[in-house]
């Protein structure tokens, strides 16, 4: 599969799974009423409606920050699709496809109810992380793949020269 097309599916098996994890908790469970859900010792459902950013950084209250988030999230979508239509390997197009469905995921939350729903959260003991969705884990997936991707070295044809001075 061609990297693009690898990319573009990405995006999309990202989008669908987040849209349907969300969906399907809200309005196909009695979450909202009954949380937490213990699934785990380590790991609960529980409702949150996350107005910033990841962790929670720069809450928006108002309709203006709102939607300059979800401009912010298309745009950056944007840039990551054009950005995968030039990739050369796989892995980089996996990854943007990741960051891109994640991003676009999560502006259709914001446009939709003015916040992200969020639902995972992972604790050990005393210590206890932020609470994330499927589109928050692929958007990090996908930027452990743009670093795993920037550490392996690009091919060259055999009969290509490398740059001068190298």
């Amino acid at each position: 599969m061609m990297p693009f097309r690898l990319g573009l599916t990405v995006l999309l098996t990202t989008l669908v799974l987040d849209q349907a994890s969300k969906l399907g908790l809200y309005f196909g469970t009695d979450l909202v009423l009954t949380q937490p859900w213990h699934l785990t010792s380590f790991a609960d459902f529980v409702v949150v409606w996350n107005r910033g950013i990841s962790y929670g950084l720069f809450q928006q209250d108002g309709g203006l920050g709102r939607w300059i988030l979800v401009a912010v999230s298309v745009a950056a979508s944007v840039g990551m699709i054009v950005w995968m239509r030039r990739a050369a390997s796989r892995l980089l197009a996996a990854a943007l496809g990741l960051i891109a469905g994640g991003a676009i995921g999560n502006a259709i939350d914001r446009a939709a109810y003015g916040a992200v729903f969020d639902f995972v959260h992972l604790h050990a003991g005393a210590w206890s992380w932020y609470v994330f969705n499927v589109a928050d884990a692929a958007i990090v997936a996908g930027v452990i793949g743009l670093l795993l991707d920037s550490l392996i070295p690009v091919r060259r044809p055999r009969d290509e020269a490398p740059p001068a001075g190298v």
